[in-house]
């Protein structure tokens, strides 16, 4: 699976930003696609997961009321909907797909997020 991620930005504190995950190639054997994010010094962190057929989803704790991921099965797209952007989530923001067995493996480029206070 390929993934290109994009929508990132320089956004004020409260603001929004939605980013997008294109996936192409063998999206039939994605269970799941995920947004991860690094900030300057720190490891990468989880942020958010959905199942490609279900939608089932989940979140970090850190994002659970202010992030929305969703997904377009028939553009093979995901989306990120931030929303009440912290200068904390200043990262840059990578799209990942999980086959049925397996972590995810596939990843895309990753688009920066600056959230100015």
């Amino acid at each position: 699976v390929q993934l290109q991620a994009s929508g990132g930005g320089l956004v004020q504190a409260g603001g929004s930003l939605r980013l997008s995950c294109a996936a192409s190639g063998r999206t039939s054997s994605t269970y799941r696609m995920g947004w991860f994010r690094q900030a300057p010094g720190k490891e990468r962190e989880y942020v958010a997961s959905i199942t490609w057929t279900g939608g089932s989803t989940s979140y970090a704790d850190s994002v659970k009321g202010r992030f929305t991921i969703s997904r377009d099965n028939a553009n093979n797209t995901v989306y990120l909907q931030m929303n009440s952007l912290k200068p904390e989530d200043t990262a840059v923001y990578y799209c990942a797909a999980r086959p049925y067995s397996g972590p995810f493996s596939s990843w895309g480029q990753g688009t920066l997020v600056t959230v100015s206070s």
